[in-house]
C-alpha cells in the first residue's frame, strides 16, 4: 500500500538535523520531500490533527508539531532506533472517513510489524486505532489512561466523551479485556463503574496507581493497544486541555506509564492524545509529552521477547489450594522478575491463557486466596 497518498509532509524547519549530533532529529528519518521505508522501521510516528470528535473544536496550532520541536532535541536512548516519521495524516472528508482511514493505515504497519504512535487529536481516534485490530481475527487487549471513563451514551455527546462505549459495543466483538487507568472517582458516574465491573474488566483508579505505580504495569503489559489522554495528567504538569483539573498524574507517572507500555512484548501501538497547543503557553506540556514518547521508545528497546513460558529464561511455580481449582501455575521471567497466571477454564480445560499478573499475585494464592485476577480472567473465557 502507498501510504504516502494520506500524509502531508513536515515543515523543513522540524526537519533540519540538530547542531548536537547525538539528539533523535539526526537518527529519526522524517518525511520531507521523499516519504520514509516505513517497511524496514521499528516505530512509525503519525501527527494527527483531527478534533471533529471534540466540543473543543480545533486549536489554532498544530500540537503533535509542537511535541516533535521538543521530542526531536532529546538525546538518543538505547537501540537502534530505527523510527521513522510519517508527517501528518490528512484528516478525511468526514469524522467517520477518518477513523478508517487510521484504521487502513494501522493495520497495514501492524502487518509489517511495525509500531504505530500516533500523536494528537482528540482521543476518540482510538476508535480507529481499535478498528485495525479487526484485521486479525483474534481476541485482543487494551488499556486506556484518562481522568474519566468515556461512556456517554446519549446522542447528542462530543465522540471524544463516547469513544470507549462505541469500541465496547462494536460488532464483530473482538474485545478480550480492558484496562482503565488512573480515572478518577468523582469524575466518573457510579453506574459506569459498575457497567465496568460487570463486563470483567480491570480498573485502577487515580489514587490506586498513586500509591504503587507498580499495579499498573501487568494491566500495560497485557494490551495490545494504549490509548493515553493527556488530560490524565494535572493540569500544573500539563496545561494542554480544557477544563483544567488539578489533580491527575504527574509528569513522572505518565513517562512511567509509557515506558510500561513500550516495554510491552504484545502491545503494537500506541496512541498519545488529546494535547491542545492553545493552553500550553511556555510549552510544558510539549515537553511532558515528548518525554513520555522518548521513555516509550526506550521502553520498547528494553523489550525481552519473554512469550516462551516453556524456555529456561522462565521460573514454574505450581500453587496447591484448597478448593477448586485445585492448583494455580505461575511463571516469572529471570530477567526482568516479571510474573504471568495461567489461567484454564472450568468450563473447557483445552481453553488456557497465560495473563500478565504481579507478585502479589502470587503471594495471595500462596496464602490459599484465589487472586482477583485468576477471577477475572476466569469469567472472561467464559
Amino acid at each position: 500500500m502507498n501510504l504516502a497518498i494520506f500524509f502531508d509532509p513536515l515543515r523543513e524547519e522540524l526537519t533540519a538535523a540538530s547542531a548536537a549530533s547525538t539528539t533523535l532529529a539526526n537518527y529519526a528519518t522524517r518525511f520531507l520531500d521523499t516519504f520514509p521505508d516505513w517497511r524496514v522501521a521499528d516505530l512509525a510516528l503519525i501527527g494527527l490533527n483531527e478534533w471533529r470528535g471534540s466540543a473543543g473544536g480545533e486549536p489554532a496550532v498544530h500540537g503533535a508539531d509542537e511535541v516533535r520541536r521538543r521530542f526531536y532535541q532529546l538525546q538518543k536512548g538505547t537501540g537502534s532506533l530505527r523510527l521513522v516519521d510519517l508527517g501528518n495524516l490528512r484528516p478525511g472528508l468526514t469524522l467517520e472517513d477518518t477513523y478508517l482511514r487510521l484504521r487502513e493505515i494501522v493495520a497495514t504497519l501492524l502487518e509489517h510489524n511495525t509500531v504505530p504512535i500516533l500523536l494528537g487529536g482528540s482521543q476518540d481516534l482510538d476508535y480507529g486505532q481499535f478498528l485495525a485490530y479487526e484485521t486479525l481475527e483474534r481476541p485482543v487487549s487494551f488499556a486506556m489512561v484518562d481522568s474519566r471513563v468515556d461512556m456517554a451514551e446519549h446522542d447528542t455527546a462530543p465522540a471524544e466523551d463516547a469513544h470507549l462505549r462505541r469500541i465496547l459495543m462494536h460488532e464483530p466483538n473482538f474485545v478480550f479485556n480492558f484496562a482503565q487507568l488512573a480515572h478518577q472517582q468523582y469524575l466518573v458516574a457510579p453506574d459506569v463503574l459498575a457497567a465496568l465491573e460487570k463486563l470483567h474488566f480491570e480498573t485502577l483508579r487515580l489514587g490506586q496507581v498513586r500509591d504503587d505505580i507498580r499495579q499498573a504495569e501487568p494491566l500495560l503489559r497485557q494490551a495490545d493497544f494504549v490509548s493515553f489522554d493527556v488530560a490524565a495528567l494535572r493540569w500544573n504538569d500539563a496545561p494542554a486541555y480544557c477544563p483544567a483539573n488539578p489533580f491527575g498524574l504527574t509528569n513522572e507517572e505518565a513517562a512511567k506509564l509509557a515506558w510500561y507500555a513500550g516495554h510491552n512484548d504484545q502491545l503494537t501501538s500506541f496512541g498519545l492524545y488529546g494535547y491542545r497547543p492553545d493552553h500550553d503557553v511556555h510549552g510544558l506540556a510539549a515537553s511532558t509529552l515528548a518525554t513520555m514518547l522518548w521513555y516509550f521508545i526506550e521502553g520498547y528497546y528494553h523489550r525481552r521477547n519473554e512469550t516462551d513460558f516453556q524456555s529456561r529464561r522462565f521460573i514454574r511455580y505450581a500453587v496447591g489450594l484448597p478448593g477448586s481449582p485445585a492448583k494455580l501455575v505461575f511463571y516469572k521471567a529471570k530477567r526482568t522478575e516479571k510474573w504471568w497466571l495461567e489461567v484454564e477454564s472450568l468450563a473447557d480445560s483445552a481453553i488456557k491463557r497465560i495473563v500478565p499478573c504481579s507478585y502479589e499475585d502470587y503471594f495471595k494464592a500462596a496464602q490459599g486466596d484465589l487472586p482477583n485476577r485468576w477471577i477475572l480472567t476466569q469469567a472472561l473465557l467464559g
